[in-house]
């Protein structure tokens, strides 16, 4: 079979590439062509476009660029057209991958969506769009599946990939860890500040004003892949403080507390049991926009799962210096780090265990068997 698949940033490159492999245990003869990263490269197929080529993050940044976007979606028809998939696969990633699903349906294409847009959290009306246009959903957060129920579209919930992901991980030894990166032996503090460029300038310039006032813990910012160290350098040496490059579960597996950029990776902090920050600043206007749109009263996965606070949430000028310190020094007393790991813990049992690719795959490969 012929898999067209299209994911659009770090968390999709990963999620993609373990797809791909469950895909190849169903269909020995499984043929991939995809937009996604090293890791979906690394399976094997053709790669069409890295999502460092087009990782826009916020409203205006999405404006700004509209032109190369549209550019995208135009060359991403075309190959479609050439390749001739038995079925695409979308992976989150909705504003790219709704306006090509809409276009796919129309062309009689088989389209199956891995990890639902955020419809749930915005824009409830696009899923009449999903509806119409994609044959099956699988999605990996119980309330998404809830969600779905209320607007009468059966999907399937397949757990979390993430488990996964941490789970099959080579273990570290926390020794030849820090002597391998250079750590001494005081209690690690991980800096996770996304993974696009305005992002990180935004979130490390912040993150990195507390470092003084914690002098018994070292401080080590956690890189992107989507970035090289010299985008980093500048803040390195003005804080004197470590990096490690794409070794971020790694890194979490040593830490003792993280301050941790709203997204995905609250949720990968959370299963590697380390209590954290939750921290988001946008620009002005793209936070406006936001405001208005977003319905929930949370923006951090962990706290969205199990509808409650479990990790505390600075957002925007609640972001700052005085109310970081604050939240870190809470997050270090013991108190708070026992509850918080009882709820961690409650956390992963709500996700649903193992296996989320295998369970994708085989159901992907038995419906176009149909």
């Amino acid at each position: 079979m012929k898999y067209y698949i299209i994911s659009g940033e770090a968390s999709g490159d990963l999620h993609g590439s373990n797809l791909m492999k469950a895909l190849q245990v169903q269909d020995a003869h499984a043929e991939f062509r995809f937009w996604g990263g090293d890791l979906m490269q690394a399976v094997g197929g053709t790669l069409v476009k890295h999502y460092k080529e087009r990782a826009f993050m916020g409203f205006i940044e999405v404006i700004m660029n509209l032109s190369s976007i549209f550019k995208d979606i135009t060359f991403c028809k075309t190959d479609i057209q050439t390749f001739k998939p038995d079925v695409i696969i979308f992976i989150d990633n909705s504003g790219f991958n709704l306006r090509i699903a809409k276009w796919a349906r129309q062309h009689h294409f088989r389209t199956q969506y891995y990890i639902s847009p955020q419809v749930w959290a915005s824009r409830a009306s696009r899923v009449k769009a999903i509806k119409r246009d994609i044959d099956a959903m699988y999605v990996i957060l119980p309330f998404v599946e809830s969600f779905y129920k209320k607007h009468h579209y059966k999907v399937h919930f397949v757990g979390h990939p993430l488990i996964d992901a941490i789970a099959n991980r080579k273990q570290v030894i926390p020794e030849v860890f820090r002597k391998k990166y250079f750590l001494n032996n005081t209690p690690i503090i991980a800096l996770l500040p996304g993974s696009r460029k305005q992002e990180i300038k935004t979130m490390l310039s912040v993150m990195l004003d507390v470092v003084d006032n914690f002098p018994e813990y070292q401080f080590v910012i956690a890189g992107a892949p989507s970035q090289d160290y010299s985008f980093y350098e500048s803040f390195i040496k003005q804080h004197n403080v470590a990096f490690i490059p794409n070794k971020t579960y790694d890194l979490l597996s040593v830490s003792t507390a993280a301050l941790v950029t709203s997204g995905t990776a609250t949720l990968e902090t959370a299963l590697f049991k380390v209590p954290q920050v939750v921290c988001y600043k946008g620009s002005t206007i793209s936070y406006q926009i936001a405001k208005r749109i977003i319905t929930l009263k949370f923006i951090s996965l962990v706290n969205l799962i199990m509808d409650k606070e479990v990790v505390t949430e600075l957002i925007q000028n609640n972001f700052n210096k005085r109310t970081l310190k604050k939240e870190l020094e809470a997050i270090l007393s013991p108190k708070r780090r026992e509850k918080m790991f009882l709820d961690y813990y409650d956390l992963e049992k709500a996700l649903g265990g193992r296996g989320a690719s295998e369970k994708t795959a085989k159901l992907i490969y038995q419906s176009i068997q149909k």
